[in-house]
């Protein structure tokens, strides 16, 4: 069961981690966690993340929910690094296959009432499925701030309603930054990269607020 901290003790936690390196994050966080694990989709910088905490536990568990609607070289990005980073991968994906949603329902346009239970179907139910498969009490994210209006309201250290705590190592980076650290551990990036729930860059993915 994972520990539910007060907004004060998280509060304090992050002040504690401000001015650590990553490593030094992760490190902490790989000390404290019982069942960490990571989640990815594989786009942009997704990279540096998981080279950065498997780099101290070769065994993390990777959670991959796969929409169905990557690019082709988003999908031979994950191979790379899947063989490239040794991941251990946990694959889920939507009940429904994408050609059969394509038929019924096609991608609805935000506005459209049917793009909620779109987002449901391809990047929700199956992760909801992952967590409750895998019990994290820690969950390694690339969360940066400067995404999105939400992720600039919280920090290094967050916690969900679900009391899994979430650890974003990169938080205060740039993409600079990441570009340096690519560069330096040789580690490929992809940039053509589409989540049909999102359409909009600076939009929220639904999995975090």
């Amino acid at each position: 069961m994972s520990t539910l901290y007060t907004e004060a003790q998280l509060q304090e936690i992050n002040d504690s981690l401000k001015g650590k390196t990553p490593q030094e994050i992760v490190s902490w966080a790989l000390e404290i966690a019982k069942k960490p694990l990571i989640t990815t989709n594989f786009r942009p910088y997704e990279g540096s993340i998981l080279h950065l905490t498997t780099s101290q536990k070769e065994d993390l568990k990777v959670v991959w929910c796969d929409t169905g609607y990557n690019t082709p070289n988003t999908y031979r990005h994950a191979e790379e690094l899947i063989a490239k980073l040794n991941l251990e991968i946990h694959l889920y994906v939507p009940k429904q296959t994408s050609s059969h949603r394509d038929v019924v329902m096609g991608i609805p346009q935000i506005e459209d009432p049917m793009h909620k239970v779109f987002t449901e179907q391809v990047k929700l139910e199956p992760f909801k499925r992952a967590m409750s498969e895998h019990q994290p009490d820690l969950w390694f994210t690339n969360l940066r701030k400067g995404q999105t209006a939400f992720r600039d309201s919280i920090d290094i250290v967050s916690q969900g309603a679900d009391g899994v705590l979430k650890v974003s190592p990169f938080y205060d980076w740039s993409d600079e930054q990441l570009d340096l650290y690519n560069e330096e551990n040789k580690i490929p990036n992809e940039f053509k990269y589409f989540d049909p729930t999102k359409v909009l860059g600076n939009r929220e993915c639904g999995l975090h607020a």
